[in-house]
């Protein structure tokens, strides 16, 4: 369903929206998981730290988007993206290896440090965040039901990510095709 929804509703918003109603959904509807019980993480990081480190993370995720129309969508052709999405594929550590792959394209060196702060920054705001709560959170079952309704999302975003612009930019003929079946049994077996 999420999918479905990104592609015929392809907004950032959009996107956080089925995340959270995932989220919500799962909360609701699906099984709750038992728990194993885990030792303490030992890490110490104050309250005020994690509140900080929330409100950052919160900012940037509702503000980020905002600034989008500023940026100029020529700065690489499709052929580029897709070569760095396809290099990024095959390599562990997607994220980090297509943002830099996208930095580099864009500003050289430079342009690669910054996209992997950009692609690093909020993960490091968000488990700072949680880390004073982690071991109260982990334990609810009703968390556990949150985030997998909230993974089942991601990979409906994914999905449609596959679809379009890769998909929509890399089959055209019967030919590519066959390519793209023959890479992916390859990946599989």
């Amino acid at each position: 369903m999420t999918a479905i929804i990104t592609l015929l509703w392809p907004t950032t918003y959009g996107q956080l929206i089925l995340i959270a109603a995932a989220g919500l959904f799962g909360r609701y509807f699906l099984a709750k998981s038992e728990i194993p019980e885990t030792p303490h993480m030992g890490i110490s990081i104050s309250r005020s730290t994690a509140v900080v480190a929330w409100i950052l993370f919160f900012g940037l995720l509702i503000g980020l988007p905002l600034f989008r129309t500023v940026v100029p969508s020529d700065w690489l052709t499709d052929s580029q993206f897709l070569a760095g999405y396809g290099a990024a594929q095959a390599v562990p550590g997607p994220l980090f290896t297509f943002s830099a792959y996208l930095g580099t394209v864009m500003n050289g060196w430079t342009g690669a440090l910054v996209a992997l702060i950009a692609m690093f920054l909020p993960s490091f705001l968000l488990i700072t965040g949680v880390l004073p709560f982690g071991d109260v959170i982990r334990r609810r079952p009703n968390f556990q039901s949150i985030l997998k309704g909230i993974n089942a999302a991601v990979v409906g975003i994914l999905l449609a990510t596959l679809f379009n612009p890769v998909w929509m930019k890399a089959i055209h003929t019967p030919y590519d095709f066959c390519f793209a079946i023959a890479a992916f049994g390859l990946l599989m077996f």
